[in-house]
């Protein structure tokens, strides 16, 4: 059976999806019956403010065995024959593994780790640090209201990882095709069926807390051993080979392969590791403020008069400018519609925020970071690679200070920032406990500050109306990606410890949800690999 791929395709606001057949058929001057089969494959939304917003499809067709369609069609809708999906490897000959394969933390990177090794019958211990999501919410409510920080169950460290509480976005920037096989497992585990066509998908956190506990059930169903409240303190390393694992500083657990998918937050485990002798290397990460804006200007500006339409979702944006004069670039990062400003903090004395919201998206508030880029020589002068977890702690800890304590937010409105003024007054934003005006490029490094200034004005001239009172600055972000890389070699291992296998957002290798679950099935592959 022959497979085509027709994109294109576009469709009007009035227009109902069950014109695609007839106005496919039209496209390619043939019947509606001559199309044995039709599977939407991607749907997004084109939407300029000066023009009525469309939907624009990707189709997977199958037509009769005697229709040939033709190879020149209108505009800018294309018609290729799809390859067959690669087949996933087989991994039939693995001998039986004395001792069960350790999985270090319950991000998308271990979960799916696990979830794959499981599917081939290697047996897994999932250890996470943080607590199951039930009792982790609890800690993070009373975190945000203003009752205090638990440093090992926050939104940063618990069950489904620091994914859990954001926007859900399952988008990624790469084509493999495991991208897809990721989408699927999370619709099987309780994600909307649209997920998989969605152009950007997301879950929201609300979905997502029930996704993970179903996807917990379904890896004990599978034989996992999960176990919360256990935080890996030491590594016991024998000949250059990992013999076991510690869990709070008195368990024991011996295994011979060990995926670490810790996050990027677990500094205690980088200092651990590194102690221990695994090759690291500092990498660039990106730092800034996250900008809060009402939804309502967000969706005008993007719509313009078609905003409130029904069918139309909250607008997102997403923003760059390249400063060539300060060798710079800054860019919108993670944007949350209809969404809040959170929390992040693991430490007493140090504040970090990021940007979360439900799958409705029905907040008032459109939250995004604006980051600039952070290079290696920044932060490090030595050969020391964990540098940038000293580096971004700095900048945190000046946000704690300027925010006043408990956590409170430093925070400014937009057009103040660019003034260089201190706000006298604050509007409402969606951060909790609550913020305290003052000034944050002194909670930036200087290029930071300066960079994001120029950018805003750049922003402005891209989405007029960006610049506004009615806006606030809220600071700080520091986490959009590891500032450290654990070195592996094509095998997947370390490259100085056999048997440890690091993987995900913490190693350095992954950003995001997809990416992080993507690289965690490859990390399990790759160690079945050494097991055939």
């Amino acid at each position: 059976m022959k497979y085509w791929r027709l994109s294109g395709i576009r469709l009007d606001l009035s227009d109902k999806e069950d014109v695609l057949a007839a106005k496919t058929a039209d496209l390619l001057k043939i019947k509606p019956s001559d199309i044995v089969e039709m599977q939407i494959v991607r749907k997004s939304i084109d939407a300029r403010r000066h023009r009525a917003p469309q939907f624009v499809y990707v189709l997977k067709i199958v037509l009769a065995e005697d229709i040939q369609p033709p190879k020149q069609l209108m505009g800018n809708i294309h018609l290729e024959e799809m390859p067959h999906e690669p087949a996933m490897p087989s991994f039939a000959s693995i001998r039986a593994s004395q001792k069960p394969v350790v999985v270090v933390g319950a991000g998308p990177a271990g979960m799916f780790a696990a979830y794959e090794l499981l599917s081939n019958k290697v047996p897994v211990i999932l250890l996470e640090r943080g607590r199951a999501i039930e009792k982790r919410v609890k800690d993070v409510e009373k975190f945000w209201n203003g009752q205090g920080l638990n440093p090992q169950s926050n939104v940063l460290f618990g069950e489904g990882g620091a994914g859990t509480f954001s926007d859900g976005k399952l988008t990624s920037r790469t084509k493999n095709p495991l991208a897809v096989r990721v989408k699927k497992i999370f619709v099987d585990m309780g994600a909307r069926p649209e997920t998989l066509v969605d152009a950007k998908p997301h879950i929201g956190t609300d979905s997502l807390r029930k996704i993970i506990v179903n996807f917990r059930k379904k890896l004990i169903e599978m034989g996992c051993h999960v176990e919360f409240d256990a935080c890996v303190t030491d590594f016991i390393i024998q000949r250059d080979e990992i013999a076991a694992v510690i869990v709070n500083d008195r368990e024991e657990i011996q295994t011979r392969q060990v995926i670490l998918a810790i996050g990027q937050s677990a500094e205690d485990t980088y200092r651990a590791l590194f102690a221990k002798g695994l090759m690291m290397k500092a990498k660039p990460f990106a730092m800034g403020l996250r900008a809060e804006h009402p939804q309502d200007l967000i969706n005008e500006i993007q719509y313009g008069k078609w905003r409130g339409h029904p069918k139309l979702p909250p607008a997102e944006y997403f923003l760059t400018a390249s400063l060539s004069d300060l060798n710079r670039s800054v860019y919108s990062f993670c944007m949350c519609p209809g969404g809040a400003v959170i929390g992040c903090s693991t430490r007493d004395g140090y504040l970090c925020v990021n940007g979360m919201s439900n799958a409705r998206r029905s907040g008032k508030f459109a939250n995004a970071a604006l980051v600039v880029n952070v290079r290696v020589e920044d932060f490090s002068s030595d050969s020391n690679p964990l540098r940038g977890l000293d580096f971004r702690s700095v900048w945190e800890g000046k946000a704690y200070l300027a925010g006043g304590g408990n956590f409170l937010a430093p925070a400014q409105k937009i057009t103040d920032f660019l003034k260089g003024k201190a706000s006298d007054t604050l509007g409402e934003t969606s951060y909790r406990p609550g913020v305290t005006p003052t000034l944050l490029h002194h909670l930036l490094p200087d290029f930071a500050a300066e960079a994001i200034k120029r950018g805003l004005w750049e922003f402005d001239k891209k989405m007029r109306g960006f610049i506004t009172e009615e806006a606030h600055l809220i600071g700080v972000e520091t986490r959009t990606s590891a500032p450290v890389r654990i070195c592996r070699g094509k095998d997947g291992q370390s490259e100085t410890v056999i048997g440890i296998y690091p993987c995900g957002e913490g190693a350095g290798y992954a950003g995001g949800i997809v990416s992080s679950a993507i690289d965690g099935i490859r990390t399990a592959q790759k160690l079945m690999e050494s097991l055939r």
